[in-house]
């Protein structure tokens, strides 16, 4: 087992300000407009990965949210597993979900004990607001892979692989600067490698975020925060 990385990280209050951005070239923030259509879908975009007989943890207190800004929406007891990372298990990637379902739809579905399924962070279309479900201390049951999930945080953006009016311009813009700032608490390099789709985990049947997803612009947003 690695130990629990130690390079020196800003705040992130202060990353997800987002004052760095704005020295951004307004041409990374060119594309689709900040607006979308809501709509119902079949499920949601990732898959439990749970760890045959995992124990999962209590609901947690609204204090425990790891970003001061974001808004606190906890999954159902019965979709995590209790953990202390990172001092149980490093956490050494970021992966990128597309929801399949509504931002509400996602939140409900998380809530619900019998789906078997969460994701830390959910990301909605229209404005890219933030919702932490599941502590970054603890598992969640998203990758569809036991090993990932141990060493992953999973951030799910509202909307279909198929629609890319669903990525806008906000919600590439603030899921980059949550992403920039798990990269710089755990250490976590900011590059392709490290950030991964959910079709690239091992094992995986899904294929989102897609091959519309702007893996350029995403990767280039996440480095200038």
């Amino acid at each position: 087992m690695e130990g629990e990385r130690t390079a020196p990280a800003p705040t992130r209050r202060r990353l997800l300000q987002g004052a760095a951005l704005a020295t951004v070239p307004l041409a990374l923030f060119s594309g689709t407009p900040a607006s979308a259509q809501s709509g119902a879908g079949a499920r949601p975009g990732a898959g439990a990965g749970r760890r045959p007989g995992g124990r999962p943890g209590p609901d947690v207190d609204p204090r425990a949210v790891e970003y001061p800004s974001l808004d606190w929406q906890p999954a159902s007891a019965s979709n995590y597993t209790r953990s202390t990372r990172p001092s149980a298990y490093p956490v050494d990637f970021v992966v990128v979900h597309v929801t399949q379902e509504t931002y509400a739809d996602t939140l409900s579905i998380f809530r619900n004990p019998d789906k078997q399924v969460s994701a830390h962070y959910v990301v909605r279309s229209s404005d890219g607001h933030v919702a932490q479900c599941v502590r970054e201390a603890d598992i969640a049951w998203h990758a569809g892979n036991w090993d990932y999930n141990t060493r992953s945080i999973g951030i799910e953006h509202e909307g279909w692989v198929d629609r890319p009016e669903y990525f806008t311009d906000a919600m590439y813009e603030q899921s980059a600067r949550l992403t920039a700032a798990i990269c710089a608490t755990y250490g976590i390099p900011k590059d392709r490698e490290h950030i991964i789709a959910h079709h690239e985990v091992p094992g995986s049947d899904h294929t989102d975020p897609g091959p519309l997803w702007d893996w350029t612009r995403y990767i280039r947003l996440v480095n200038f925060v």
